[in-house]
């Protein structure tokens, strides 16, 4: 960074955030810098956090999304229950009879199996929760900073036409000052005349 774009950091950050250049973090000095530069800060977060993930989270989001659909529950009903039936039907023959010994070991090791993928998945979630949250908080802390900054420009421009409008009626005012001076100048001569 440059003497002179630093200079405008430094005073930036006093202005806008009321903290010195060593104060700031560095969210806010990227936010600065941003809105120094006239530049944009938004991004899409959920492609920045997805393109980081790696395939065992991917497929962790997958099993979560699945396992918490309505396709999931109804399929897995009714595999159950055809599972139930089939065997009850079945009686001396089935291959798991009542009570169900074999889908309660299956039920077990699905559950010891999806619960942690589904943990795993919820953490992600919180995560890129996160990271929306922060981007958020820049964006926001940016707009704050231009609006601030808009503020000053339209109370310079209020300044500088005030002072205009100053000058021009102090200049109304010496024309009419001398407008009456001569008035009563003329009025004098007029008068000593007779």
């Amino acid at each position: 960074m440059t003497d002179t774009s630093s200079e405008i950091l430094i005073t930036a950050a006093e202005r806008f955030l009321g903290k010195g250049e060593k104060a700031l973090t560095q969210s806010e000095r990227q936010v600065l810098e941003q809105a120094i530069g006239k530049k944009a800060l938004s991004r899409d977060t959920s492609t920045v956090f997805d393109e980081k993930s790696t395939l065992g989270q991917r497929l962790a989001d997958g099993v979560a999304a699945f396992g918490g659909s309505w396709t999931f529950l109804i399929s897995f009903g009714i595999a159950l229950a055809a599972w139930v039936l089939g065997n009850l039907l079945l009686r001396g023959e089935a291959p798991d009879p009542y009570p169900f010994i074999f889908l309660n070991l299956l039920l077990s090791m699905l559950a010891a199996v999806q619960a942690p993928v589904i943990m795993m998945s919820q953490n992600r979630q919180a995560a890129k929760d996160r990271l929306v949250t922060s981007h958020d908080y820049e964006c926001n802390l940016k707009a704050e900073i231009e609006i601030m900054a808009l503020h000053d420009k339209v109370d310079q421009i209020r300044n500088d036409d005030l002072k205009q409008l100053i000058a021009k009626q102090q200049e109304q005012i010496d024309l009419l000052t001398r407008l009456v001076e001569s008035h009563i100048a003329t009025a004098a001569a007029k008068g000593e005349s007779k």
